[in-house]
């Protein structure tokens, strides 16, 4: 029996090594082979800096930006490099004080440096980042990010993000061609099917017009404007509570730190060199009062026995201050109307739940795309053309984009506690398999990095963990029970990866070269 069982187990650990091997070729191929085609046509000689641009038909402005975010910002001073007149619409232009947008991945955070903006990062006392340490029922592990074949400067970074969106808010103001205004966007203005600009109000209240052939909404989670650019489908599984704990130190220093609890994940990390952000993951579509001291209550009766007791000092301080502070966590695919004269970006375009920080490197990510297909464009006036052209930045940014936000949709359910008893045994295994070290925790956190995000990495990974969760309940054993809670976790696992990745586009995911839009020429202006 005792052989038996030893050959299970080593068949099941087999097929798990041979899915990362598989993955690891795939890759390798990948990367050998090319991930663009690049034609005659695209080949154009710019500068450092872009291509110098003339006014177009005496117009003032070539692109307007709604919204001065993380993308919004960073959208600005891309295409400002790049030689565009850029007009920025801000509603608040102070600085801004969220409990999200706080941890930037490693490729994020190149990302930032190919934009140019890893400067923004600096004396905003910004923590590195080095990995996750992940804690259930008493146990826990520590991952590292695979840095080894980056520079030593690459590692994810987290901070307050307030800080992070001024220092590049004033770096895109510091290029001639790019003008930050506070105003807030009230309408797009459309003639003929085609957007020209946007209708706005000054801070002073004074109802202005602003006109651009291009106008792109970057207006935040809470857009207003999207409804009119895309089929906006937001889902709200669950509140974010934010607190922050002061002079603490994290059980792994420079590390995320995740609690599989229950009901949901608890998070924390650093943002300053003497704060810790904690956030507190609320499932449903209401969260406790804190006015009425019951949030107080909750986080100190359900949540705090299950933090890592050198936190727990802390938390109930932090409690106890009572800067307590709330936010729905929203996801939403993409799904965009391709418009004459407009784009969406940022979290007015696709969100995902921020359990894994993807989000500022799905923004980033996206502007590098853009930027690239803008850049052999001189003259935006010809909004129909353009419109259709820039249908290929929709199908580009999938792959990483659609990967990111799938990880993020399927671990929150995966880390959610469950009285069922096969999602219990996928939550088990997925901490266990995390646990093996080597590929089997290289790949997911590579996934999670930003390092590698390609989606059948992500498949192969996740249905390793369903996999590896079955075989272990063969074990000592195989009983009809057993078999009957591993078929219904494979189930569980299907029914958990394979709707978000329906929602992102499997096409566009998995086989973006298939889609016509994927080999689109710039037009000849």
């Amino acid at each position: 029996m005792v052989m038996i069982n030893q050959y299970i187990l080593g068949w099941f650990l087999a097929s798990l090594f041979g899915f990362v091997l598989l993955d690891n070729l795939i890759g390798k191929l990948k990367k050998n082979k090319g991930s663009k085609i690049i034609r005659k046509d695209q080949c154009i000689k710019t500068s450092d800096v872009g291509v110098q641009r003339t006014a177009v038909d005496g117009g003032s402005t070539d692109v307007i930006i709604v919204g001065a975010g993380v993308a919004g910002a960073a959208l600005a001073y891309t295409l400002g490099k790049e030689g565009r007149r850029v007009h920025v619409i801000e509603r608040d232009l102070t600085e801004p004080d969220r409990i999200v947008g706080e941890l930037l991945q490693p490729g994020g955070y190149l990302k930032l440096i190919e934009l140019g903006l890893e400067d923004c990062l600096q004396d905003i006392d910004a923590q590195r980042v080095f990995g996750y340490a992940l804690y259930l029922d008493g146990k826990n592990t520590k991952m590292s990010y695979p840095l080894e074949k980056f520079n030593s400067d690459v590692s994810g970074r987290s901070f307050h993000n307030g800080r992070f969106i001024q220092r590049m808010r004033e770096k895109a103001s510091t290029l001639p061609n790019v003008r930050l205004e506070q105003g807030t966007v009230t309408s797009l203005l459309e003639e003929e099917g085609t957007i020209k600009g946007v209708q706005y109000k000054t801070k002073n209240g004074k109802e202005m017009t602003a006109s651009a052939p291009l106008t792109i909404v970057c207006d935040g989670c809470f857009s207003n404007l999207r409804r009119s650019l895309c089929t906006p489908k937001v889902d709200v599984p669950s509140y974010f509570v934010g607190l922050v704990l002061e002079n603490c130190d994290l059980p792994f220093a420079n590390h995320g730190h995740v609690v599989l609890a229950d009901p949901s994940p608890i998070l924390f990390y650093p943002i300053s060199s003497t704060e810790v952000r904690c956030l507190v993951d609320v499932p449903g579509q209401k969260v406790p009062s804190i006015a009425n001291g019951e949030m107080a209550t909750y986080l100190k009766t359900v949540v705090a026995p299950q933090i890592p007791c050198q936190l727990y000092d802390a938390f109930i301080a932090a409690i106890d201050k009572g800067n307590i502070k709330t936010m729905p966590n929203r996801s939403m695919p993409a799904n965009p109307h391709p418009t004459p004269g407009a784009l969406l970006m940022g979290d007015a375009f696709n969100m995902r739940h921020p359990l894994t920080g993807g989000g500022m490197t799905v923004a980033l990510s996206d502007i590098v795309v853009l930027r690239d297909r803008l850049r052999p464009i001189h003259d935006l006036n010809d909004a129909a053309t353009l419109t259709k052209y820039l249908e290929s930045f929709y199908t580009l940014r999938k792959p990483v984009a659609s990967t990111i936000n799938t990880l993020a949709g399927a671990l929150y359910k995966v880390f959610c506690a469950s009285p069922d008893e096969a999602r219990k045994e996928m939550r088990d295994a997925c901490f266990d398999y995390l646990k093996l070290g080597g590929v089997f925790s290289n790949g997911p956190v590579a996934l999670l990095a930003g390092l590698n995000p390609r989606p059948l990495s992500l498949v192969l990974h996740f249905f390793g963990v369903a996999v590896y969760g079955v075989g272990r309940l063969f074990l000592p054993f195989p009983t009809p029970k057993r078999i009957w809670i591993g078929a219904r976790l494979l189930l569980c696992a299907s029914g958990i990866i394979f709707p978000i990745m329906n929602a992102e586009g499997l096409r566009q995911m998995f086989f973006p070269a298939t889609v016509p839009a994927y080999y689109r020429s710039a037009p000849v202006n």
